[in-house]
């Protein structure tokens, strides 16, 4: 029987993170379920609301939004992580940007679905860019051959 990565490898601690993002969109879809209800419950919205993409009140309409920006700029990072891995060329580097990648996301999270202050959301999304830039350029390098 083959032996299970190590937590340590280069490897594991690039798609720990990216896992643990795999978590927080499973918590977002729990949380715009419950403040869906929550509307229901309250008389702020319908159940055939919800089938319009503006039909949500503020609270779920924000989740809403978070969640699908958890199906843009992530999959780049996934992509990259999917090179890196095929290309071994995962270096600790690329783990420290995943968990920056994640870090960004869930303070954009935090920031997007707490409140509307778009130019904080802004700022916060510059986190997590970095971390899926340089992995995009170590996998754009890989690739070249020049990593």
């Amino acid at each position: 029987m083959p032996e299970a990565p190590l937590l340590g490898s280069p490897t594991a601690q690039l798609l720990l993170p990216l896992f643990l993002h795999f978590g927080l969109v499973v918590s977002l879809y729990a949380a715009l379920t419950w403040a869906r209800l929550v509307a229901v419950r309250r008389g702020e919205a319908a159940k055939d609301d919800f089938a319009r993409a503006d039909g949500d009140p503020p609270v779920s309409a924000r989740i809403q939004r978070n969640l699908a920006n958890q199906f843009e700029a992530p999959v780049f990072v996934w992509i990259a992580a999917l090179v890196l891995i095929l290309s071994d060329r995962v270096t600790v580097g690329d783990a420290a940007a995943a968990w920056v990648f994640l870090a960004g996301r869930l303070i954009h999270t935090a920031v997007q679905c707490s409140g509307d202050n778009v130019a904080l959301r802004g700022q916060v999304f510059t986190i997590n860019f970095l971390g899926l830039l340089w992995l995009m350029a170590h996998a754009f390098l890989a690739v070249v051959g020049a990593a």
